[in-house]
């Protein structure tokens, strides 16, 4: 099967598109033919080699998330069968072979099913996306329903998953994103305010928006510019939860005290594995009750998946970036 490749770490040219075996499942494992493969940032690190949460070895073929058939079945192996049409979210998993291939095959805990309703270009922009999504808003961030989270950054892959996520389970959601053009993407998905987070001063529209009562949650996808200001639109007891950051910060931590509010960290590959499988569930019932429903943004073919990697740190598309292995 066709599938890329690296041999030794590096920059994007490492990854080579090359004839390799099909891998074969063993118990409790599963074989999906893949349509589309998710490209996650995450993997651009990894390449690149140190990365502190995983390091593969070598030769290593790419890849957590996709979307596509299940094509075998290993022993033990009974929620699924060959023929579904499944989502890939294998960054936990015990075995998983790489999606940008042909056909990959994990652990069945990471394969759920993909209702029809959803494409396969949406069901490889899940997997670590709406995992993040997921376990900063309920496993970190411990939203309830009734209660206000800001998500910043709210039009990208992570963002409008979090906000349907939180809309779906009963919470008001104020969404920002930087252009009108993704501002609207933002309300299309369901917020109840979206701010323009390049106008100087846009949080103070917030309680405004929110009769003056604040916010219990912050997404935060931009810590180091963000957090001071996170601080003092909280609630008492509010948290936040940082997604992202990309420098230092000089704050006065008294800022948590008179609300004791808390500041956590989020990191898919931290998860128990019991609380990832148990994201992946909530997923699954999310897309099947038409509560989610997957943004892709830029859409390459496999063997450009150099390309993919140059392109996902620079730019700020809206959506997930995917490869696509099978013309649709």
């Amino acid at each position: 099967m066709k599938a890329i490749q690296m041999s030794s770490f590096g920059e994007p040219e490492v990854l080579k598109l090359v004839e390799v075996e099909e891998p074969v499942p063993t118990e409790n494992e599963i074989r999906v033919r893949l349509y589309y493969a998710g490209v996650n940032p995450v993997e651009t690190y990894i390449r690149a080699g140190d990365y502190a949460f995983f390091n593969p070895d070598l030769p290593y073929i790419p890849g957590f998330d996709g979307a596509g058939v299940v094509d075998a079945v290993g022993p033990g192996v009974t929620r699924l069968k060959t023929g579904d049409r499944v989502f890939v979210a294998s960054s936990l998993a015990k075995r998983k072979t790489g999606t940008y291939a042909e056909k990959v095959v994990c652990d069945v805990t990471a394969v759920h099913k993909l209702p029809g309703s959803i494409s396969f270009e949406q069901g490889a922009a899940l997997g670590i996306p709406v995992t993040a999504a997921y376990r900063a808003l309920f496993h970190r961030g411990r939203l309830k329903p009734g209660e206000t989270v800001l998500i910043h950054g709210a039009s990208g892959g992570v963002g409008t998953l979090a906000l349907q996520l939180a809309k779906y389970a009963g919470a008001q959601a104020i969404g920002t994103a930087g252009t009108e053009e993704s501002m609207e993407l933002v309300r299309k998905f369901g917020a109840d305010a979206v701010l323009n987070h390049n106008q100087t001063g846009y949080l103070n529209e917030i309680p405004s928006i929110t009769n003056s009562a604040g916010v219990d949650v912050v997404i935060e996808m931009l810590a180091n510019v963000n957090l001071e200001e996170d601080l003092k639109l909280l609630n008492k007891f509010g948290r936040v939860v940082v997604v992202g950051n990309r420098g230092s910060l000089d704050f006065n931590p008294r800022l948590t005290m008179a609300k004791e509010a808390d500041i956590f960290g989020m990191a898919v590959w931290n998860a128990p594995l019991d609380e990832y499988n148990e994201s992946l569930v909530a997923v699954e019932a999310v897309l099947n009750n038409g509560g989610l429903q997957p943004l892709v943004g830029t859409k390459l073919p496999l063997e450009k998946a150099a390309k993919a990697h140059s392109q996902i740190l620079s730019s700020k598309a809206k959506g997930k970036m995917i490869l696509e292995i099978v013309k649709s």
